[in-house]
Formats: structure tokens, C-alpha cells, sequence
């Protein structure tokens, strides 16, 4: 089981480029960003989707990058090197506890998709009737369980489930133009008639989350390099590998129900369970986040991350059990707003307020730093409110000029002035 939550991961404990990138690859192959590039597809023409998509996950890779190298400098978590732009205090309490709800919420609707999913397929394949709650149930605590043991879980799940998955989108690919055509593809005519901002939005909030709290995984980057190829072979491949395959079936079932979809390509029971096992390996990272999250937030000691990660787990698969979930999405989809402005304030303190100098970062950790939290707060506003462009970079742009604006002003070398 894995030691190690807030404290720095030695040298000895860093890992390769790969080996992260087979985690990133994991956690963005699901079931739920094939259906993001069939949300797209019924808006677009099949080739303009795919671009969208691709747009969509370069901008994400951006971001995950800066976010990224901080967790490779300081073999921390996103919780610790978000005490820079927040403050000690602020990023424990207040940071901490928006990725922890987030976290844990999203872990309880990836289990509710799981088990649904899981129900239906014994119900249509095998004729077995096994109530969604039950199902959800069983899958959850599957996934919590993996995510308590930590890292070195993650990366075995994923050694089974990503070349599952590829085979899986492979033959589907075949399939569809087999059956199909490429000329009926070419022909395609999309139901709605989505703005790129629009398209590429729904791309980039897919995965928005998983670029900010990217340090969790790449504090074991040996180096920043490990980090950036970590995100760039492990991310964008797959995700933009998704949105074809999605967009795919999409455009031969009319729908983004991949379920159905691969049902009518007659891959219904061995592709349901493969997207079963691909729910796994994403939802498993929502976990193990969360419980990170957690220990911070409490202030316990590393080794109570897996008892934290079986609380946050526990949690998120009894909101799915008892269908709070169904009143709760909503709230997390505000909620998860407010995440991405936290890189926004990250990536201005250190990347640009202290040039990415780790020594600069060290030696100026105030216990509240209010600038980072009064930026967070307009940027989040900014993501919600402001409509025109792509909420998430809204929210992005927003909290990194306003913090670089305030920064100045404020800033001495012993320390930010607090108000």
C-alpha cells in the first residue's frame, strides 16, 4: 500500500514518463469521454467534431503541463503546492475541501454510471436482474479498494484496461467503416448546430478537473520533462483517440449511448464490459484524489491516506447507492467550476509572479494568502457567469490576471501581505 500523501516522494520512489502516462491515459479513458465526442458529433459535421475535440484536449494539456512540472519539483500533491498561491491555512481549509466534495461526488456519479451500466448488461446479455443500487454498490467498493492501495494499483489496473479498451475502439473503427461506409460517413448531417466555443468547451470541461490537480500523479515524475511527456503521450492521444471513436459510433446509432451503439455493431456484452473496466481505472483516480484531499484537510498523517481514501470512496458510493446523486449533480457541476481557477492562481504565483524558482516558492508561504483566494473567487464567478467563450479558461484567465495584478502591488521578498 502506498505510503506516502502530503510528504514529498524521494527520489528513490519516482517513477518514468511512462509509467505516469499510462495512469493519465487510464483515468481519460472512459465511457464518458466517448460520450463527450458524441455530444460533439451531434452538433457538428464528423471532421469538424473531431478538430473541436482535439482543440479542446491541446488546451487541457496546457494547463495539466504547468500544474503538472509543480508536482515534479516538489514531489508533492495539489493540495500542498497550492499553498504558494493561497496560503498554508487557505489552501488546507479551503482548496482542500473544494477538491475533496468534488472529488468524492464525481467518484459517486461514476459509480452510479458503473452500475447502471453493470445492470443493464446482465439484464440484456445474460438475462440476469440485479438492482442498480446492488450493482453500484459492488463497483464501488471494487474501485475504492483499488484506490486505496494507491499508485502502484493504479498503474496495474491500467496495464489490463487501456489495451482492452484500444482493441475495443479498433474494432469498432473497423466495424463502422465495414458496415457503413466512408462515404456515409462523409455525408453525415449532425442533429444541432453547436458554436466551435461551444464544441471545444465541452471538450476542454471533460477533463479540466484532472489538468489541475494533475500534481497528484506527477509528483512522481522524476524530472519536469517526465511531467510534460507524461501528459502530452498520455492525454492528448487518448483523448482526442476518444473523441473519433465516439463520434464514430455516434453518427451509426444517432446517439451518444455508446452502450446502444455498440450493441447495434453486435459488441453489446464483451464492449459493455470493457467500458465497465474503463469506468474503473477513471473513477479509481476520483478516489485516491479525494482521499489526498482529505488528509490535508484534516491535517492527519500520511499514513491514514488509505484510510481517507476508503472514507471518500464510502461516501461517494453511498450518495450513488441512495440516489442523492440525482439532486447532487448539479451542485457538483457549480462546484467543479470552481476548479479550474485554482491553476489560474497557481500557475501566476509560480510560473510567473516567481519564474518557476522553487526556492522563491519555499521561502514565500504565508498562512493566508488572500490575494490567491480573492482571485479564485472572481475567476469562479467568471466561469459561472460570464457566458461567451469556454467557461473553464474563463475562469483560468480570469484568476491568473487578476492575481498577477494584485501580486505586484502587494508583494515584498519576505512575504505576501496579508489583508
Amino acid at each position: 500500500m502506498e505510503k506516502y500523501a502530503l510528504d514529498r516522494i524521494p527520489d528513490s520512489e519516482r517513477r518514468s514518463w511512462w509509467s505516469i502516462a499510462l495512469i493519465w491515459a487510464g483515468s481519460i479513458i472512459s465511457v464518458s469521454a466517448l460520450m463527450v465526442g458524441g455530444v460533439i458529433v451531434q452538433g457538428m459535421p464528423l471532421v469538424q467534431g473531431i478538430i473541436a475535440g482535439a482543440i479542446g484536449y491541446t488546451i487541457v494539456l496546457v494547463l495539466m503541463i504547468f500544474q503538472g512540472m509543480m508536482g515534479a519539483d516538489f514531489g508533492v500533491p495539489t493540495v500542498i503546492t497550492a499553498s504558494s498561491a493561497f496560503g498554508s491555512q487557505g489552501a488546507k481549509y479551503v482548496i482542500s475541501a473544494i477538491l475533496a466534495i468534488s472529488c468524492i461526488g464525481w467518484f459517486g456519479v461514476q459509480t452510479g454510471i458503473c452500475g447502471a451500466a453493470f445492470s443493464q448488461i446482465m439484464y440484456m446479455w445474460l438475462g440476469v436482474e440485479i438492482p442498480v443500487w446492488l450493482s453500484g454498490l459492488i463497483w464501488g467498493i471494487i474501485m475504492l479498494l483499488t484506490a486505496v492501495y494507491g499508485y502502484e494499483a493504479l498503474e496495474y489496473l491500467n496495464y489490463i484496461a487501456i489495451p482492452a479498451l484500444i482493441i475495443l475502439c479498433i474494432v469498432g473503427v473497423v466495424m463502422v467503416i465495414k458496415n457503413f461506409g466512408a462515404v456515409s460517413l462523409k455525408s453525415y448531417t449532425p442533429k444541432e448546430n453547436y458554436s466551435w466555443s461551444y464544441a471545444i468547451g465541452l471538450s476542454v470541461g471533460g477533463f479540466a478537473v484532472g489538468g489541475t490537480i494533475a500534481a497528484d500523479l506527477t509528483r512522481y515524475a522524476r524530472k519536469r520533462k517526465d511531467a510534460i511527456l507524461s501528459g502530452l503521450i498520455g492525454i492528448w492521444p487518448a483523448g482526442v483517440f476518444l473523441v473519433v471513436i465516439g463520434g464514430l459510433l455516434t453518427v451509426v446509432a444517432g446517439t451518444f449511448d455508446i452502450t446502444i451503439a455498440l450493441a447495434q455493431l453486435g459488441l453489446g456484452l464483451i464492449g459493455s464490459i470493457i467500458l465497465v473496466l474503463a469506468t474503473w481505472t477513471t473513477n479509481t483516480v476520483n478516489a485516491y484524489s479525494g482521499g489526498l484531499a482529505l488528509v490535508n484537510l484534516f491535517n492527519l498523517k500520511s499514513e491514514k491516506r488509505g484510510l481517507m481514501t476508503l472514507i471518500a470512496g464510502a461516501i461517494g458510493t453511498i450518495l450513488a447507492v441512495v440516489g442523492l446523486l440525482d439532486h447532487f449533480t448539479s451542485f457538483l457541476t457549480i462546484l467543479t467550476a470552481g476548479i479550474p481557477p485554482v491553476s489560474g492562481c497557481m500557475i501566476a504565483d509560480y510560473w510567473i509572479c516567481k519564474k518557476g524558482n522553487k526556492e522563491a516558492w519555499q521561502n514565500n508561504i504565508p498562512r493566508v494568502n488572500w490575494i490567491g483566494l480573492i482571485s479564485w473567487a472572481v475567476g469562479f464567478a467568471v466561469a459561472i457567469f460570464v457566458n461567451v467563450g469556454i467557461s473553464a479558461i474563463n475562469g483560468v484567465i480570469a484568476s491568473m490576471v487578476l492575481y498577477c495584478a494584485l501580486y505586484y502591488p502587494f508583494y515584498s521578498k519576505k512575504t505576501v501581505k496579508e489583508c
